[in-house]
């Protein structure tokens, strides 16, 4: 069975009530690794989401971040992330979405980006465009690195890998009018798709973090390849470049260290 994008919005808004019901209670934070947390809100989010594939689209390939791959048959495959930005969440910070997308075989289809602090839900379908509750999104023409804002994020193990990106920040900080850092990729994307930020990139992503929001950045204007250029972005290792067509390039060459 084909899935709609009305069918991604309503599970990803039934979700994201139970996310913000959550929100500014005491939590069972547990740890994943040293700084990768997870709470019984996640599980309890994913819990629902995974019921509700099952009972409307059964036997479909499910990846999700905290039970990992759900086998199926056929190419239709699901990428769902129930809380992103738990750190974010842990901490009373309201800045998290819940992320749904939709795939048939690499093609990403469907994409839905919920941040139920804001009632916003960012949507996209593959060649028909992106929204923000019904409104086309549409990314910014910035051309220079001069008049940008960026946005970024670093893995979880950022305190012992070299490959950690705090170069990149340095670098991209000195050439903008700003980087930031928010917490939460699938919303880094969506930012962008809405012109709120001119380009993101990060290194490193789970599949999660980024199927949906890719897509709306895509169907919203964006060039989106992987952290190195590569047009082929959406396999391990996951990594991201999403920004308007004239202020890629230039971004790319800061990251490639060839400006």
């Amino acid at each position: 069975m084909q899935p709609t994008l009305s069918d991604l919005i309503k599970m990803a808004r039934t979700a994201g009530e139970i996310v913000r019901q959550g929100y500014g209670k005491q939590h069972d934070v547990q740890l994943k690794g040293e700084i990768d947390l997870v709470t019984e809100v996640d599980r309890r989010s994913e819990e629902f989401l995974l019921s509700a594939l099952a009972e409307r689209f059964p036997g479909q390939h499910v990846i999700a971040e905290e039970s990992g791959l759900r086998e199926g048959l056929g190419e239709q495959r699901w990428i769902v992330d129930p809380l992103d930005g738990t750190v974010n969440y842990a901490h009373g910070i309201p800045f998290f979405s819940v992320s749904i997308a939709f795939a048939v075989g690499d093609v990403l289809t469907l994409g839905v980006v919920y941040d139920p602090m804001r009632d916003e839900c960012f949507s996209a379908e593959r060649g028909q465009g992106a929204w923000l509750n019904g409104t086309p999104l549409k990314v910014t023409a910035v051309p220079e690195l001069g008049q940008s804002l960026l946005v970024t994020g670093f893995y979880y193990d950022s305190w012992r890998n070299p490959e950690n990106n705090l170069d990149n920040f340095a670098r991209l900080t000195l050439r903008t009018q700003g980087v930031r850092r928010l917490g939460s990729a699938a919303l880094d994307l969506c930012y962008v798709a809405a012109g709120r930020f001119d380009g993101y990139w990060e290194l490193r992503l789970g599949a999660w973090d980024m199927a949906a929001g890719v897509l709306i950045a895509q169907e919203a204007g964006a060039l989106v390849t992987s952290a190195r250029g590569e047009q082929d972005y959406f396999k391990p290792p996951y990594s991201v470049l999403a920004a308007n067509p004239v202020l890629h390039a230039k971004i790319l060459a800061v990251l490639r260290g060839s400006d």
